[in-house]
């Protein structure tokens, strides 16, 4: 008796253009951090010395707020594929809230910004940091407000194993949001 292997059919998760917005939104940001390397080699003390004015507390616990949030939506996607409907939104609601943590945290870190005088016009190293943060958390609310969408969705019982591109191409979206904060960490508050 022979075996003959199953084929295995591979695809992206999700719908295709998702991959678009996300190559392109990526390459803006790419652009944006090129951008700022120039003037950060240009300027390279007053980058420094404005570097040391954030807090790196606050990016590690939004890189662990964020890392955590994209574990729960990819448990979610699981949970889809194997029919266990009634996880689906428990794990939404887990990311959803962990992203409203991120918005939280990033406006306690703006306003003690704004308390000491820093804004975008201080100098350009704050500009890029108030512009690329910003920026940022606009994708975050956006994502907040799609997992909160696909909550109520997954409340119903909309997604389940036939049913998962919706839910993929925002988890797609949401791991790139994920991604854009893993180079931003670095790139501002801890590159010397």
């Amino acid at each position: 008796m022979s075996t003959s292997p199953v084929a295995v059919t591979r695809r992206l998760p999700g719908v295709e253009g998702v991959w678009v917005f996300v190559l392109a939104d990526m390459c803006f940001f790419g652009v944006l951090f090129v951008s700022f390397m120039q003037e950060r080699i240009k300027q390279g003390a007053l980058f420094e010395t404005a570097r040391h004015t954030l807090n790196p507390d606050f990016g590690g616990i939004n890189t662990l707020i964020l890392l955590t949030s994209s574990w729960f939506v990819v448990l979610a996607v699981d949970a889809a594929k194997r029919d266990r409907i009634s996880a689906i939104p428990k794990l939404l609601l887990a990311a959803m809230l962990c992203g409203i943590a991120f918005g939280i945290s990033k406006a306690i870190e703006y306003g003690g910004k704004l308390a000491a005088g820093i804004t975008p016009m201080s100098n350009d190293f704050y500009m890029f940091y108030f512009s690329l943060t910003g920026i940022h958390l606009l994708h975050v609310i956006g994502g907040c407000v799609m997992l909160t969408v696909f909550w109520l969705k997954a409340r119903k019982g909309e997604f389940d194993s036939r049913n998962l591109k919706v839910l993929e191409s925002g988890a797609t979206y949401w791991h790139m949001v994920d991604l854009l904060w893993i180079f931003l960490f670095p790139l501002l508050y801890l590159l010397r």
